[in-house]
């Protein structure tokens, strides 16, 4: 492991099949230790993710203005998804995102699908979907991420 603050990070302190451990800002937001890695592979994830409480409105659905903090969260671990081992080489950059939400999100997991579909220089493309229990899509987003040097 390097000397890299991000290296030596508590949330990277993982159990099996955990895509972040707790200590990180948005994702202890998000419960994100209790999310479950069900296929990783170069540019590509997909995970069951918990949905607290504490994120869903009074109907019990996933409150709109938190979802770009799974697509943003899921974005940046998507772009290190196959080579999570190797160091955390550079901090990433949000340049832009378009959440798109054809569906509520309810009840307390939702599967996420996340894949790098272009890459330009430093940047990459990066597409998430939210998928329903019928495996249709809720959300789809699309974030456009830098590597910074």
């Amino acid at each position: 492991m390097s000397d890299h603050p991000l290296d030596r990070a508590k949330w990277r302190d993982l159990e099996d099949g955990q895509l972040i451990g707790r200590g990180h800002p948005a994702g202890d937001f998000l419960e994100a230790w209790r999310w479950e890695v069900l296929e990783e592979r170069e540019g590509f994830l997909r995970l069951a993710a918990h949905v607290p409480e504490h994120v869903r409105n009074p109907r019990g659905q996933l409150f709109g203005g938190f979802t770009p903090t799974y697509v943003d969260l899921v974005a940046l671990f998507t772009f290190r998804a196959g080579n999570r081992t190797g160091g955390w080489r550079h901090w990433l950059t949000t340049l832009r995102m378009e959440v798109e939400y054809l569906e509520p999100v309810v009840g307390d997991r939702i599967e996420i699908v996340s894949e790098i579909t272009a890459r330009r220089g430093r940047n990459a493309w990066v597409h998430t979907r939210f998928l329903g229990p019928e495996g249709r899509p809720h959300v789809l987003a699309t974030t456009v991420l830098r590597a910074l040097e």
